[in-house]
């Protein structure tokens, strides 16, 4: 089963050919873990159903090529430029096993303890070390008070009563909620065609099925048949799904 160490290998292989100048390539080392020598740390913060910290120290030499960009600060491009890959390989995860995680924080760090795996990033004739230290284990999960009263889609569901019974053919329209944002008027009445707007949820967070007013489910979009659909991870508790048929009345 891939690991988050695993996916980020793949993301920064891809990541690093395409964004950095000159493509260059980043090839694993068959060197065995080493010290983790000085050099520039990055240490991302992942939470989530797998947890922990995740550090990359890169060559201090790489800051002398402008790699990403001429002009530019390159330790605070290289900062960004690291939790993009980070949060590259939180989502292959989830894609690949399911697993759900994010990448809470990332901040500049001193190098520490060994090295998980270590790397070369060649470019013409150049090449830099680059060293992992991968912390990042299982962790039960971060679920949050809202979703305390949801359990499993295989969980037995309660009786219903003859009434609810009565009802039971009765269609109601369900929707996804990927997420919300506040925004002033001004800015909604400048929107146009291209512009983008940041939602309050992470892309490897769940979305929510609204019945009503109410969440009644969340899972993971997919697609059937080209069309959206939702993978169900979790379910509310019946009598909280049954509050959805308030919207009848």
């Amino acid at each position: 089963m891939s690991t988050y160490l695993d996916c980020w290998i793949s993301s920064a292989k891809a990541l690093f050919s395409q964004a950095l100048a000159g493509e260059p390539q980043l090839l694993e080392s068959d060197a065995s873990p080493l010290e983790m020598v000085a050099g520039i740390g990055y240490t991302a913060s992942i939470c989530g159903e797998v947890a922990g910290q995740f550090t990359v120290v890169i060559d201090p030499l790489i800051l002398e090529n402008p790699m990403l960009g001429e002009g530019v600060e390159q330790a605070a491009a290289w900062e960004e430029f690291l939790r993009e890959v980070a949060e590259a390989a939180a989502g292959e995860l989830l894609a690949i096993t399911g697993v759900k995680c994010r990448v809470d924080s990332l901040r500049r760090t001193q190098a520490r303890g060994n090295a998980t795996s270590t790397f070369r990033l060649t470019a013409s004739e150049n090449s830099w070390s680059v060293m992992v230290q991968d912390e990042v284990k299982s962790s039960v999960g971060d679920r949050e008070s809202a979703q305390v009263e949801f359990e499993s889609p295989n969980a037995q569901q309660s009786g219903l009563t003859a009434g609810v019974e009565l009802l039971l053919d009765v269609e109601l329209e369900a929707s996804l909620r990927f997420g919300c944002c506040e925004m002033p008027l001004g800015e909604i009445l400048e929107l146009g065609p291209g512009d983008v707007v940041e939602l309050d949820r992470h892309v490897s967070d769940p979305v929510d099925l609204i019945v009503g007013d109410k969440i009644v489910a969340r899972g993971d979009v997919v697609l059937v048949n080209g069309n959206f659909g939702l993978r169900v991870t979790e379910v509310a508790a019946p009598q909280k799904r049954l509050e959805s048929i308030r919207c009848l009345f």
